[in-house]
């Protein structure tokens, strides 16, 4: 099984995506526009990381 899933995707040259990491839940956002890019885990309104339990 991997580590992680992509469980949402949008655009081809400005890309985001939604990872999730199976092993804590934790979903993560990945963005990327030309030759920059960044990743940072998904906040709810309160600020705490969104859990995705499978």
């Amino acid at each position: 099984m991997k580590r992680f899933e992509k469980v949402y995707s949008q655009g081809t040259m400005d890309v985001v995506e939604i990872w999730v990491d199976t092993e804590t839940g934790v979903n993560y956002l990945w963005r990327k526009c030309a030759n920059s890019g960044g990743l940072t885990p998904l906040l709810d309104e309160s600020g705490k990381p969104v859990v995705t339990r499978h």
